[in-house]
Formats: C-alpha cells, structure tokens, sequence
C-alpha cells in the first residue's frame, strides 16, 4: 500500500470515530517514520490531524424550533467553547438524506432527526457515526421508552440521542370549527366537504398514509387495504386548499386564515396558540407520535459533536429549549424536575412512560417507503 493510501485510510478511521486522537497521532508517526517520509505529505497529514475544529454543522427544522436551538443551545454551546455551529435548515429530513448520501465525508455533521425510522435509514445507508455514550453523561437523564428504541436497533452502535417528542395531530381554528365538531369528526374532520378550500395537509406521503389508515379504520403500524387509503388520499386532495412543505408554511397558513384544519405538528400548534391565533389541536386516536433525535453522521467531528449533544441535555438547557419551541424535551420527569410551561405542553407525559402515545413500526414502514411514496407523488400530481 502507497503512503497516500495508508494516510488516508487512518485520517478515514480518525474522523469516522475509530480512533482515539492520541491513537491517531501515534498510528500516523509510525507509518510517516517506517515510511521514511520527511516534510512534503507527512507534514501536511500531520497538520490535518492536529487542525482544530472550529465549527459544527447542524441542519435541522427552520423556523422557531430552530430559533429556540440557536437561542437556548448553540449560542451558549459557542459561548462556552468557542466552537461555531453552523445551522442550515430543510423542510422534510429526505432532503439532507439524499444530499449526504453523495456528499463529502464531514460536510454533514448533525441532523435534527425525526425519530426512529430515519435513524434506521441513517443506519442502512452506512452514513450513522458510532458515538461514545460515556461521553454523554446526560444520555442517563433520557427517558428509557425513547432511548430503548435505538439501542433495540444498534446495540453497540448507538449513532443519535434522543432530544424531544410530539404528535401530528389536528389542528383547527376555534372561530370556524367548535370544540365539540372537532372532536366528534376526529380524522374525519380533515374530509369534511362542508370544509372544501379551507383544509390543508402535509405534503409527507407517511403522513398521507397514517391519516388515511385512520379515516378507513385501520392500524397504522399494520396496514391491510392500502389501496383504501389512497382512496382516502385522493378524496382529500380534492378538498386540500394546499399542502404544505414546512412548519413554518403550517403556521402561516393557519394564522392568516387560510385554512382552518389541517394534519398539524403539536409544537407548532402551541406556538401559534402563544401569539394568539385562535388554533386548537385535536390527538384523535392513534394519531401518529413521534420521537426526534440528534443523528450524528460519519465524518463529523465526533468528539465535538458528543460535546455540543451533552450540553443540548443539560436539564437547564433542555427545558429552556423545550419551552422556546414547544415540544416536550426526552428528559425523564421522574429524574429532571420540569417546569410550568413544559407540563402544559401537547402531549407532555409526565409519567416519562409514554403508554399513551402510538409511535411508528420502522420495519413496516421503511419496508413500505419505496413503494408508499412513489404512490403518493403519483397521486399528489393528479392520479
């Protein structure tokens, strides 16, 4: 093996997590003095080593669970450390996934991940680091239910840390739609044709099948008649003022008025309900709850980014975090004190058990993606 060869792999497993710095460094003066290399590429590999990171890219969700991570997070993360991170944001996690699966190692380092399915497809795709729980002391301040799911899936491996929770429910605006309405209708609310041109929905063909489980009286995590449920699909496409791409775009429509029921993720509702907009938010049975988690990727800056999620899980931090953006944190609440305004949350659990909430199977629907989703974007374009 040449000695760019030999280099690179080392650099390789370096970043990738495999090798302790001081491993590293002692691995690459080795190969440099069997080698009987001098100056020219040894120095240059050397210098690579011993570069200092000085920043974390994080890409994550946009709008005011971004702002709330900035605020409450990164900004007191860089105060501490020095260390920049550097937030870009996507409207659904597919669109990083496909960008980091032909990116550079290291371009992508953190991912606001939404839950366990993506960390299996993280996981599959080869592009999930391997991070030392032991450098994440507050990992042992997780609730147990959201951390078990990771640990089920990559036992030696764990890749991510948890980070919040929340449902997409209904959401509908009280001065059109009455509590009593809402709450008879459930799913079937967002197929009301009195409602035709005042709905809206989430372009997420997952979402398009879990609620259309629901409106046919189906198991989400275990679908039966799949073509019922683009029935339903297209049913609702034919009412739909819009789908929308993005949280942010779910809070804009609603607080202009635009539309006055659609699939809503809790937080956001919360948030619209701070600035006074007139929304509430309906959890109709088995309604699709979700877990979020910081996903660390190969080529990060594995010691950095073990670092910035411990500090992200400092209780304080957490519960701040948690109240700027209105999602319950994954701190267990038989272990971390929360306050006021994170009980009050949608879909707070304060037993940390989360029996209540109905989570997605990642087997069955990464099994189903494939084919689910090239249905939908047949059908979201008029089939």
């Amino acid at each position: 093996m040449d000695d760019t060869k030999r280099y690179e792999r080392l650099l390789e497993r370096y970043r990738n997590g495999d090798l302790e710095r001081r491993s590293f460094l002692g691995l690459l003066g080795c190969a440099g003095l069997a080698a009987g290399v001098v100056g020219g590429s040894f120095t240059s590999w050397v210098r690579a080593a011993h570069a200092e990171v000085t920043q974390i890219r994080f890409d994550g969700w946009g709008g005011s669970v971004s702002e709330a991570l900035r605020k409450h997070a990164f900004e007191p993360y860089t105060a501490k450390t020095g260390i920049q991170v550097v937030d870009a944001t996507f409207g659904d996690e597919q669109e990083v996934y496909v960008k980091a699966k032909t990116a550079q190692p290291g371009e992508y380092n953190l991912v606001h991940s939404s839950g366990i399915t993506f960390y299996k497809k993280w996981v599959d795709a080869g592009l999930s680091a391997v991070i030392n729980e032991a450098n994440i002391p507050n990992l042992a301040l997780v609730m147990p239910a959201l951390l078990a799911p990771y640990l089920k899936m990559t036992p030696d491996a764990l890749g991510a840390a948890p980070y919040d929770y929340g449902t997409t429910g209904i959401a509908y605006r009280t001065d059109h739609i009455s509590k009593e309405e809402a709450e008879a209708q459930g799913a079937m609310l967002l197929m009301n044709p009195d409602l035709k041109g005042k709905i809206g929905g989430w372009n997420n063909w997952q979402t398009r099948a879990w609620y259309g489980a629901l409106q046919t009286g189906q198991d989400p995590n275990n679908i039966q008649d799949i073509d019922a449920v683009w029935e339903k699909a297209r049913e609702h496409r034919e009412l739909v003022l819009k789908y929308w791409e993005s949280g942010a775009e779910l809070m804009d429509l609603l607080a202009k008025d635009e539309i006055w029921a659609t699939e809503a993720w809790s937080g956001r509702v919360a948030a619209l309900q701070q600035q006074g907009v007139p929304v509430a938010f309906l959890n109709p049975k088995n309604s699709f709850a979700w877990m979020e988690h910081m996903q660390v990727l190969k080529g990060a800056p594995i010691a950095q980014c073990e670092e910035l999620i411990n500090f992200m899980l400092e209780p304080a931090t957490a519960i701040a975090v948690a109240e700027a953006q209105s999602y319950p944190p994954s701190l267990d609440p038989s272990k971390v004190e929360m306050t006021d305004a994170v009980k009050a949350l949608p879909c707070y659990d304060a037993t940390g058990k989360l029996e209540n909430l109905t989570f997605e199977d990642p087997n069955f629907w990464t099994a189903n993606e494939a084919e689910w989703s090239k249905a939908w974007n047949r059908i979201a374009k008029g089939a």
